[in-house]
């Protein structure tokens, strides 16, 4: 008997509308756009807005609307219009906000409380953000330098090696000795423990001391550590952004390559791969007063340096401060951090979480010095452009400032936390940053540009229009050859792509060449498994069963062998998921989801609605197939 329960029938009633719902953001174009974005201590406000209109205006640049979106100012305009206004309002700004060209979103905000959103379209598709990085290798090899440095000035004092000073220069490290008999016992401890350093005695009258060299060998390697720690710590932030298939690959000896595709928030982007945000913590030598006196004076402890706090005097300046050079620990020395609210003061906080060695020094610190001032300098790159004569000049600018400077109230080590953050935006930022690294050398941005379709928008037009009218192709072909159960097989073939379209749009998928391809081979088998199924009920009405009979038999007898047959792609599709990189995985996730959709609609949905067209008839006389 031809039934099909009525908890299906519900089933299938919400699986459609909720497809509908989700797939309906995709109907939605973008709007060209420029995006602003404050930096610390600037503000997105009315003053802003107004500003911005005003300049736009009195250059001639016919914008839609000026809005703030979550926290940043967009600003909607023609595609035409884009670049130039983007230009003027950089200039204009200045380095108190980031402006970014961006593709707004203009689905309804009902749909997208509901967490509704489009597929992002890939580069080749739709193109995106392209960033080239040059990584500062000088910078990784002086702090490679200053680590040997340190080093060799511990070893020495733990040994009770006495140095006049140990010193970077630019081609070695100096190290001068007290006295010359210590010269052999120093040379060993050192050579045990920097075996990759190449140590030379000072020869002639000079002060007893010797010369530690970095080899060539270990230059390149370091060079090449770099680089590749560099792209890995990209990959993490850019993961931590969510952004589907980015590519993140090295380019040559010193550049890195990031394509973004699909981005909504570009200004976020450039923020968080171009930052390098990062904590220190020094010990404080004397207080404020004596600072301002060292600061007139000129007058600067030796082992001590100048920084500037956060918090300002009654001048309105930042108030000076006199850190320690040696550094307790550092934001590379991290293994976890989480953003927070300090539950006595009410103001934003980051749980830090130092390695097994960096939590040994700051205890062997705190130990020794309860009752005294610890440090917080927060060291931030920005990364700033400016045109010069019509060209874009890209620079960084680097802040360092005393965010803490409290009092050790006790005994503490690998765990604790540090306040003194502007805002919960702010601390959250600082601990995403900490959490997914701190660059192993600084990166400028040498390139940045949107980037159009690889295959051109004219032919992904095309591409649509071929689609589209092959589908429809297909839909005609049914109905005139399977006639009623042509249109069945039509709503089961539709239902199928709304839920695919629906999945992937949950999932945040970016759809590239691979994954329409993915897409086109799962309507392709939920075509081959409804004219299985059509053909299996003209096999049982040749064979003598009655219409209600063979479309039971039919459905049953096709079931078995859709299911292997999907089975075995399933598996394939999960193998080029689990194993794939890149437009192989995008195809893969078409593909998985894409037959789980087919199997549903192919093998239940289109039995339901052959039951509520056939299934109250009595007496029927045949089947229109």
């Amino acid at each position: 008997m031809l039934e099909y329960a009525r908890w299906k029938y519900v089933l299938a009633l919400i699986l459609i509308l909720a497809s509908a719902l989700y797939a309906l953001p995709n109907l939605y174009p973008q709007d060209a756009a420029v995006q602003i974005t404050a930096n610390r201590g600037f503000a997105v406000d009315a003053a802003l807005d107004a500003r911005v209109e005003a300049k736009l205006r009195e250059n001639g640049i016919a914008f839609r609307s000026v809005a703030d979106e979550g926290g940043s100012l967009f600003v909607r305009l023609g595609g035409e219009d884009q670049l130039r206004a983007a230009e003027l309002l950089r200039d204009y700004l200045g380095r108190g906000y980031i402006v970014a060209q961006n593709l707004a979103s203009t689905v309804p905000a009902w749909l997208e409380r509901i967490g509704a959103r489009p597929m992002l379209l890939g580069l080749d598709l739709q193109g995106g953000v392209h960033f080239l990085l040059q990584v500062d290798q000088q910078a990784a090899l002086e702090r490679r330098e200053g680590t040997f440095a340190e080093q060799i000035r511990v070893v020495l004092r733990e040994n009770r090696i006495a140095t006049e000073e140990v010193l970077v220069r630019p081609t070695d490290i100096l190290i001068r000795l007290v006295r010359q008999e210590d010269l052999a016992k120093a040379l060993s401890l050192v050579g045990t423990d920097a075996p990759e350093l190449v140590l030379t005695a000072l020869q002639g009258d000079s002060a007893p001391g010797f010369t530690a060299r970095i080899p060539q060998a270990t230059l390149d390697a370091i060079i090449d550590e770099t680089i590749n720690q560099n792209v890995q710590i990209l990959r993490n932030r850019i993961n931590a952004l969510g952004v589907a298939e980015p590519v993140v690959q090295r380019q040559g000896d010193s550049r890195i390559v990031v394509q973004l595709p699909g981005v909504q928030d570009t200004a976020l982007a450039k923020r968080v791969i171009g930052a390098t945000a990062t904590l220190e913590f020094r010990a404080v030598i004397g207080d404020e007063a004596q600072a301002a006196a060292a600061l007139a004076t000129g007058r600067i402890p030796a082992d001590g340096r100048i920084y500037f706090q956060r918090r300002v005097g009654a001048d309105g300046q930042p108030l000076p401060l006199i850190l320690s050079r040696r550094i307790i620990a550092s934001g590379d020395q991290l293994v976890g951090a989480a953003s927070g609210t300090d539950a006595e003061s009410g103001t934003p906080k980051v749980d830090i979480t130092l390695n097994a060695s960096a939590g040994q020094r700051m205890f062997d610190f705190t130990t020794r010095n309860v009752g005294q001032r610890l440090a917080v300098v927060y060291i931030e790159r920005i990364p700033e452009v400016r045109i010069v004569d019509g060209q874009e000049v890209r620079s960084t600018r680097v802040t360092e400032e005393v965010i803490s400077a409290a009092t050790v109230q006790g005994v503490f080590g690998r765990q604790f936390q540090t306040t003194g953050l502007e805002s919960p935006a702010e601390a959250q930022q600082l601990a995403l940053l900490l959490r997914s690294g701190a660059l192993a050398a600084p990166m400028e941005f040498a390139e940045e540009r949107i980037i159009g379709p690889s295959l051109g928008a004219e032919n992904v037009q095309r591409g649509v229009q071929s689609i589209v009218a092959s589908f429809l192709l297909v839909l005609v072909f049914f109905v005139v050859y399977y006639r009623m159960f042509g249109l069945i097989t039509n709503i089961a073939l539709l239902v199928n792509l709304l839920m695919l379209v629906a999945v992937m749009s949950v999932f945040g998928a970016t759809i590239t060449l691979p994954g329409l391809a993915g897409i086109a081979l799962t309507v392709g088998l939920s075509v081959d498994a409804n004219v299985l199924i059509n053909e299996r009920i003209r096999e049982e009405l040749r064979a003598g069963n009655t219409p209600l009979a063979s479309i039971v038999t039919g459905y049953e007898k096709a079931s078995g062998t859709i299911l292997d047959a999907n089975v075995t792609a399933l598996l394939a599709g999960i193998a080029l998921f689990v194993f794939g990189t890149g437009p192989v995985k995008g195809f893969a996730l078409a593909l998985i989801v894409g037959i789980l959709t087919s199997m549903y609609t192919a093998v239940s949905l289109s039995r339901g609605v052959a039951t509520l067209i056939y299934g109250r008839r009595r007496k029927l006389a045949g089947l229109a197939i």
